[in-house]
């Protein structure tokens, strides 16, 4: 029964986040502001779950590790999307939409944004954090399934914020010195390595979460991480970028020597 309380409670804070977002985005007439309630409806759906365990008294220490990892990984990356979607700015001051999300809207009433943008993401939100929600209400049967999920969530973890940091010294370079595309430290093995970082995060989280509460939890909990990366890979992330990328001078040739989203040591230009 708290495993069921647990994962309602989850889905009543995604939707919640969520609903917020869309009310936001309507004031502020920018739909990308999902893009900043992503990471912490991941947070809040996540705390919402330790409420119920902790009120039944269910679980094990392993729960404050999930929330732990969930919280690190969801506040940078809000944070991070903030800060830059804060740098631009239209002629009224209000803050830019996102390219992508104004080809999404073009000539669209917001109606279509609250089905296909905010009520899809809160959808896979939901669907994404089954592995934390299920392994904060249970207790842990494989500790080593924690150890290995945590390690590799480090990993996801360190290829997303080394990436950005990487691309944002790249921005910083005069005209002159900055090369027509990144391709240098961890964009040199992979074109997208938030994207990699992404995927290895919630895998690390299926193995600590669903995974290490038994073969039950694992199996039915595996449906999230390939629907993340999926999402970041195919549906809106990577594949979806690539079409503007492409257009780009350099770009080709740098596709044509990196992988898309598995890293590999670079080849020679």
């Amino acid at each position: 029964m708290t495993v069921l309380l647990a994962i309602l409670a989850g889905g009543l804070a995604a939707a919640t986040t969520m609903t917020v977002a869309a009310v936001r985005a309507r004031a502020t007439d920018r739909v990308s502001i999902v893009d900043t309630a992503w990471g912490l409806g991941f947070v809040l759906a996540s705390l919402a779950a330790l409420a119920v365990a902790l009120a039944a008294g269910d679980g094990d220490d392993r729960r404050f590790v999930l929330v732990g990892l969930v919280a690190v990984w969801g506040v940078r990356l809000s944070g991070r999307i903030h800060l830059r979607a804060r740098r631009h700015r239209r002629p009224d001051g209000r803050l830019e939409e996102d390219f992508r999300y104004a080809e999404l809207m073009d000539g669209r009433p917001f109606s279509y944004a609250v089905r296909h943008v905010f009520g899809i993401q809160g959808a896979s939100l939901w669907l994404v954090s089954a592995p934390v929600l299920v392994g904060i209400a249970t207790d842990t049967e494989w500790w080593w399934a924690v150890a290995v999920g945590g390690a590799l969530w480090l990993v996801g973890f360190l290829f997303e914020a080394v990436g950005d940091a990487q691309l944002d010294a790249y921005k910083r370079l005069p005209d002159g010195e900055r090369p027509p595309v990144m391709d240098r430290g961890l964009w040199a093995w992979t074109r997208h390595p938030n994207y990699f970082g992404d995927a290895c995060v919630w895998w690390g989280l299926w193995l600590a979460g669903g995974v290490a509460s038994g073969p039950v939890a694992a199996a039915a909990t595996l449906v999230a991480p390939v629907a993340m990366t999926y999402f970041v890979v195919f549906a809106t992330g990577a594949r979806h970028l690539e079409r503007s990328m492409m257009r780009r001078p350099g770009y080709p040739e740098y596709a044509a020597r990196t992988p898309m989203v598995i890293p590999r040591p670079p080849r020679r230009r």
